[in-house]
């Protein structure tokens, strides 16, 4: 017996030390990924919040409290970048959420050519977004642009597309929908494939039209999906800053001023970084309480749906 329990604890501690080692092996891959966030992600957001509570030139530092934001929220343009953000985080959503998943749905249908109409929607993606921007920033020219030579070959009247306080966000939301939905339709299009055909068969034998069949089967079924992408969607666009930069340069009357193109022209055009960063502290945390209402919205969910199956 003790010839046995002695067998028993060696192969234990054996057992044991392999794990050891497998672990050791685990968090030793696991180091470089962790100095990675914790160099270019976690020490930025400790900094950033930092200097919104200092005034520095990066020589001199000195410490003012809450007075970086009250200089940011007394500027004119502090509203106005929150309210052209919330315009263009809705008018994306509207666009750039509704049409991939849109076309997502048209090119699962399809049976022929589907390879070469993924490569033409995701191309877009493929381009740098400065050179993307660049190419509407011709396309919208007043005076020779595409847009306006469409027009006037339909007689139309030619639109002042970026100097017009009426036209400049809707013109950087075709941008940025443009550049963005090829890598979101290919997202929603894997999505879509993994529906199984027996539903649409099921639901196509009671007399379900291609409508019936999308709300009732598909977006269902590609529900979680769907709700990841509404977060990324609006975490993307409610930092929203190459299109108003290179485009409008804020556009006319701060028609386009974003909260991240204000931030970069506290810190670099005004050189005051404690103003960039307290804008950049505001921002992060309205984009936490979207996430933690998109976890806490998505937990519930999982639980009701685990409470419906037990039932």
């Amino acid at each position: 017996m003790d010839m046995i329990s002695m067998g028993g604890r060696g192969r234990s501690a054996l057992r044991r030390r392999r794990d050891v080692q497998r672990n050791l092996s685990a968090y030793g891959f696991l180091c470089a990924a962790l100095v990675c966030f914790a160099f270019f992600s976690w020490y930025p957001i400790v900094r950033e919040v930092l200097l919104s509570f200092q005034k520095t030139n990066f020589v001199g530092t000195k410490w003012v409290g809450t007075r970086n934001f009250e200089r940011v929220m007394a500027d004119p343009a502090f509203g106005a970048a929150w309210r052209n953000t919330a315009i263009f985080t809705v008018l994306a959503l509207v666009c750039g959420y509704v049409i991939p998943f849109m076309t997502a749905v048209v090119l699962n249908e399809l049976r022929h050519a589907r390879g070469y109409l993924r490569f033409v929607v995701y191309l877009p993606v493929m381009l740098p977004p400065a050179v993307s921007v660049l190419l509407f920033k011709w396309f919208y020219d007043p005076g020779p642009g595409l847009f306006n030579e469409i027009l006037r070959f339909t007689h139309l009247p030619a639109l002042s597309w970026l100097d017009s306080t009426s036209t400049a966000l809707i013109s950087l939301v075709i941008v940025s929908t443009w550049m963005n939905m090829g890598s979101g339709t290919l997202i929603y299009l894997a999505a879509l494939q993994t529906v199984p055909g027996e539903l649409y068969e099921a639901a196509e034998l009671d007399g379900a039209g291609i409508f019936k069949r999308l709300w009732h089967v598909t977006i269902p079924q590609t529900r979680l999906i769907l709700l990841v992408m509404l977060l990324l969607q609006i975490i993307a666009t409610m930092q929203v800053f190459i299109e108003p930069y290179l485009l409008t340069g804020g556009g006319p009357e701060n028609s386009t001023v974003s909260v991240v193109y204000l931030m970069y022209q506290y810190a670099f055009n005004f050189n005051n970084f404690g103003g960039g960063g307290a804008l950049g502290v505001m921002l992060m945390v309205v984009l936490i309480v979207f996430s933690a209402i998109y976890l806490r919205l998505s937990r519930d969910d999982q639980d009701g749906r685990r409470v419906r199956v037990r039932g």
